[in-house]
């Protein structure tokens, strides 16, 4: 091995990164972003979530236990005045876990005082969100459990009773995957990575390769117009990756034994029809790229947020609010909640109806950016 070639290779490498600015901004930034996502913004820890209470006692025990909830800073209570308005809340994602606090909650702490079984609290969550429930029903046990001990232990002291032990049992429920499984959860979120990110890369490379062979320039000399241009390479694409979600959700069932809860036709319906817009966004991609690999750049740049901030790895209720509303601005987030409310909560179409017009509206948005960036170019 030479040397003097090797060190003539290695500066030939390194002015070549620093002549480009977005390579060298990939390098510096990426990393960076990763790690601030993953050791700050994608904490595990509970922090500001809503929660629902139904406080069926009213009583000055129950009134100090939502007080030491609120104090703690994991939650938000919000009360609500049936179990079914709760549930309601929970299904549409207004909070993360639904808490009901018996009407007899004072008399059973009274009765934990003199040595008697604890008073239970009943904890609702939403099965089809189990990474949230997992990370906040411990936060939640904890807070209680401590929060009745010190209850019981003020009960003691003011009856002179002997010191008992116990505080609040926690019993929880699940209203959707009652037993937490994470394999159905990260089924379903798949399905969003799979369709934004492959379909995002496959059409920009394509697109880009044929821009730099020539043939895309002599189809836009065509007299095809740009929406036959556009919809000639949306739609065949289009309709192989609906293959692969038929093949995946094939796959999905067989293998793994995750079949969706609600109508399969739905799911593959609403899924094709996602996939034009992601392959919009590739298109868009390809035209400002120069070469294929600037594109697969881009768009791996554009798939971190659709990893970390989507809902597909990572409760989104868990992050900072500002975080949560740049979460709202990423279509995997909505298509993603989509895919979960079918696999794992049997959503019909009246119940999707909202997700699904803010997909129609991003759609609608890149369809015609998408337009806009061939126009440019013919």
């Amino acid at each position: 091995m030479n040397a003097r070639r090797l060190r003539t290779l290695v500066r030939r490498e390194v002015n070549a990164t620093l002549r480009d600015p977005f390579t060298l901004g990939v390098l510096i930034a990426v990393p960076l972003v990763a790690l601030l996502a993953f050791g700050f913004i994608l904490s595990t820890k509970v922090e500001h979530m809503e929660i629902g209470v139904l406080d069926a006692s009213r009583s000055a025990a129950s009134r100090r236990l939502l007080a030491e909830l609120a104090a703690s800073e994991a939650f938000r209570p919000r009360e609500f005045e049936s179990v079914e308005s709760i549930e309601r809340a929970l299904v549409g994602g207004e909070i993360g876990a639904g808490v009901v606090i018996p009407s007899d909650f004072e008399r059973d702490l009274r009765r934990a005082a003199s040595g008697g079984a604890p008073p239970e609290l009943r904890v609702l969550y939403d099965g089809a969100e189990a990474v949230l429930a997992g990370n906040s029903e411990a936060f939640f046990e904890a807070i209680a459990t401590a929060s009745g001990a010190q209850l019981v232990a003020s009960e003691v002291g003011a009856r002179r009773l002997p010191a008992a032990v116990g505080g609040v049992a926690v019993v929880t429920r699940a209203l959707f995957n009652p037993g937490f499984e994470g394999t159905p959860f990260m089924v379903a979120g798949t399905f969003g990575f799979v369709l934004s990110f492959l379909t995002t890369l496959l059409t920009a490379v394509s697109i880009v390769n044929e821009r730099l062979s020539g043939t895309f320039d002599q189809l836009q000399l065509t007299p095809a117009s740009t929406l036959e241009i556009l919809l000639g390479k949306l739609l065949p694409l289009g309709a192989v990756f609906a293959f692969d979600v038929v093949l995946m959700l094939l796959a999905a069932g067989l293998f793994m034994g995750v079949w969706p809860q609600g109508s399969a036709l739905l799911f593959i319906g609403i899924s094709a029809f996602y996939v034009l817009f992601s392959l919009a966004l590739g298109l868009i991609v390809s035209a400002t790229s120069a070469t294929a690999a600037e594109a697969v750049q881009k768009t791996v740049l554009l798939s971190i947020p659709t990893i970390q901030l989507s809902g597909f790895a990572f409760p989104i209720r868990s992050t900072p609010l500002p975080v949560q509303w740049f979460a709202e601005l990423i279509p995997a987030t909505h298509y993603i909640r989509v895919s979960r409310a079918i696999y794992l909560r049997g959503a019909g179409f009246a119940e999707l109806l909202p997700e699904l017009a803010i997909l129609v509206v991003f759609g609608a948005i890149l369809l015609a950016l998408a337009l806009r960036t061939l126009e440019r170019r013919a």
